[in-house]
């Protein structure tokens, strides 16, 4: 699912800021950009957002506001760049023809003679960095979860028109075996012009042909399945990995179904039956 979660926080003495995006995805994929001074706790960043969220892709952003205070620990000397410099100041003189020496105070008055020597930076310790991108979780847990209601009521109403086609199946299911005896009944007494008809053998075939149009397991199989699926939306877990082999094996009953079919009418609300639930299918992609 989609979704965005900010949050900054003081650092080893800077302020850093988070961000997170993440957009629909089957998996989990992580991109992270984070400045150097966080290179050694990448893992830990992306086993904390492992420990959260299942699915999505994840463009995660660190950096920071305010970099960490490197203060001044005075001047420092530079003593081979200062053995340089009254080289080149004694080779000068010698070469302009003066005399009096080179003092010390024009010696320290040499560039990076002495440089200023800044304090390292303070560590960058995870518990600081972790409750920063906590807070960003939680920002995006909340848009997600919105998103996720929505997608949650609009997959229950899917699941709720493929039951009702399910059950309009069903109620028409035994006219089939009816209308196969007739057929069978009006056939025979064609061919036997006029002879009566064994009624013993025509029931026999009547009820092989009952058998083998027979969508009752199937149907009961799919009813399972749709229940398996509306208490995995009204579950409060992460259920798209569950709710796509529901869909999987709802594929198959149906299938079936339609190929027992053997009724123009069943036929039609088997294709209706395959259309939503291929927008079923479609729609998990978006879902945890």
């Amino acid at each position: 699912m989609t979704g965005f979660g900010a949050s900054e926080g003081l650092v080893g003495g800077g302020t850093l800021r988070v961000e997170l995006k993440t957009v629909n995805h089957r998996y989990l994929s992580l991109a992270l950009k984070a400045p150097s001074e966080l290179a050694a706790l990448e893992a830990e960043i992306r086993e904390r957002l492992r420990r959260d969220f299942e699915r999505g892709h994840f463009s995660v952003g660190i950096r920071w506001i305010e970099m960490p205070n490197r203060g001044a620990s005075g001047p420092k000397l530079d003593l081979e760049r200062a053995r340089q410099a009254l080289a080149q100041l004694r080779e000068l003189e010698a070469a302009v023809g003066l005399t009096g020496g080179v003092t010390l105070e024009l010696l320290a008055r040499q560039p990076d003679v002495f440089v200023a020597a800044e304090e390292p930076a303070a560590a960058i310790e995870w518990p600081a960095v972790e409750a920063i991108l906590a807070r960003a979780i939680e920002e995006l847990k909340a848009g997600r979860a919105r998103e996720g209601a929505a997608l949650g009521a609009e997959l229950a109403g899917r699941i709720e028109l493929i039951r009702a086609r399910a059950r309009a199946v069903a109620a028409l299911a035994p006219s089939r075996v009816t209308r196969e005896r007739d057929r069978l009944r009006a056939a025979v007494g064609q061919l036997l012009d006029g002879r009566a008809v064994d009624e013993a053998r025509l029931a026999q075939e009547v009820a092989f042909l009952a058998e083998k149009l027979d969508i009752t397991e199937e149907l009961v199989r799919l009813e399972a399945h749709l229940a398996a699926a509306a208490a995995g939306l009204a579950a409060d877990r992460p259920v798209g990995k569950q709710l796509g082999f529901l869909a999987q094996e709802m594929g198959r009953e149906v299938n079936t179904i339609g190929s027992k079919a053997n009724d123009a009418a069943m036929q039609h609300l088997v294709v209706d039956m395959k259309g939503e639930l291929e927008r079923f299918r479609e729609q998990l992609e978006n879902l945890e």
